[in-house]
């Protein structure tokens, strides 16, 4: 009999779905899943069930999820982190490439041609064309995560000069960067050396709008913006007037909408960045590895919204909590533990901002009293979710 429900929506790629093997799920029988997996739907909308334990997003953002109230649940909210990172990359690379040498609107005006002399028209139409390279130029990359760090270090050996700067860094970004590529102190020294500059950085509240009039102010006349983050990241208002006013060169965006559709020196893709095969599928097993990870062990690896809290599983019973982080949670856990006899063989507990999570292993214990102090723990003040997690292999070596 199956244990865990899994509900999908969009289009899952098959290769994550076949994580879910059929022994313990069942996929798209219920409306009361045990988790959900989607990559773009707006799930904002929907009922968040008691039995819902997790959410996975196929994907790096999650602005189609809802966070907070998620939180709130004892949800554990979960992105594909570095899947789609080469898609993106690749796009980016394709898009700067492509402006520097005018290929659309090349590809264009060549496909319209008529008449008997093709010829004479290309020798005699190519020059309005012509581009130039991008070797030699600079490019400013905002953001060095999974794809700006491919992003940089793809550039400089394509012979850019590349200037970067993440104020946040992570240790393996900064043991991945480039030695030639250039840290820059401050955003400002970016956006005034740069020729192209990209953004790659998460919308936050603290990045919504973090290209405004000032920073465009900053930037070279003839700079090249590319935007494949989010369209919030750019105040495009302040965007379009320096582009009419001829203070910006180019805007680059993935994201089209009414404020920068029909506006001349603006190139629009309808969202593309991770629309590959290769994308899609990566980010379809990543996530289904986390919430199988999860829904089994207990196990968090790529949280939106807890902390990552990860422990081999080698006793028969596991205790899951999550709860908001507040005074003495361990210690009233601990102490009802203590009361009923049960044996505490490990235990973790991480915090998140506003919530923490807690993995607590137990020795030989009956199963039917741990359920019942379950129930205890789900009565006492800050506990969100409490789940109890039988460990089956141990019962096939023990039985």
């Amino acid at each position: 009999m199956s244990q865990f429900d899994i509900k999908t929506f969009n289009s899952i790629a098959i290769e994550g779905l076949q994580r879910f093997t059929k022994d313990k799920y069942t996929i798209n029988e219920t409306d009361d899943p045990s988790a959900i997996i989607l990559r773009s739907y707006n799930l904002h909308d929907e009922p968040i069930s008691d039995s819902l334990l997790a959410v996975g997003r196929a994907g790096a953002g999650y602005n189609n999820i809802p966070v907070d109230k998620l939180s709130e649940a004892g949800v554990v909210a979960f992105n594909a982190p570095g899947a789609n990172a080469n898609s993106v990359k690749e796009l980016v690379l394709t898009s700067l490439i492509s402006h520097a040498r005018n290929t659309i609107e090349a590809s264009q005006w060549a496909t319209e041609l008529t008449g008997d002399d093709i010829a004479t028209q290309v020798e005699d139409g190519k020059k309005k064309f012509k581009g130039h390279e991008i070797k030699g130029k600079t490019l400013g990359v905002i953001g060095l995560g999974q794809v700006g760090l491919l992003v940089a270090n793809d550039a400089e050996n394509l012979g850019m000069d590349v200037i970067g700067y993440d104020p946040y860094i992570s240790v393996d970004a900064a043991w991945n960067i480039n030695r030639s590529v250039t840290k820059a102190s401050s955003i400002d020294e970016v956006l005034q050396k740069a020729d192209y500059i990209t953004i790659h950085v998460p919308y936050l509240d603290s990045t919504k709008h973090m290209i405004d009039s000032t920073a465009i102010r900053q930037m070279k006349a003839t700079a090249v913006l590319l935007n494949f983050s989010r369209a919030e990241i750019v105040d495009e208002d302040a965007l379009v007037k320096a582009l009419n006013h001829n203070r910006l060169g180019h805007y680059i965006s993935d994201f089209p909408n009414e404020t920068v559709l029909g506006q001349d020196k603006v190139t629009l893709l309808p969202h593309l960045g991770a629309s590959t095969g290769e994308s899609e599928k990566n980010s379809a097993v990543m996530v289904a590895n986390e919430l199988k990870d999860y829904l089994e062990n207990g196990n968090i690896v790529n949280s939106v919204n807890y902390p990552r809290v990860s422990m081999t599983l080698s006793s028969p019973l596991r205790i899951a909590v999550c709860n908001r982080n507040i005074k003495n949670i361990i210690a009233s856990l601990t102490k009802l533990l203590s009361e009923e006899g049960l044996n505490i063989d490990r235990i973790i507990n991480k915090s998140r901002g506003d919530y923490a999570y807690t993995l607590v292993d137990i020795t030989e214990a009956d199963e039917e009293k741990v359920k019942d102090l379950i129930q205890e723990i789900e009565s006492k003040d800050g506990i969100l979710k409490v789940r109890l997690i039988k460990n089956l292999e141990h019962d096939a070596w023990y039985n």
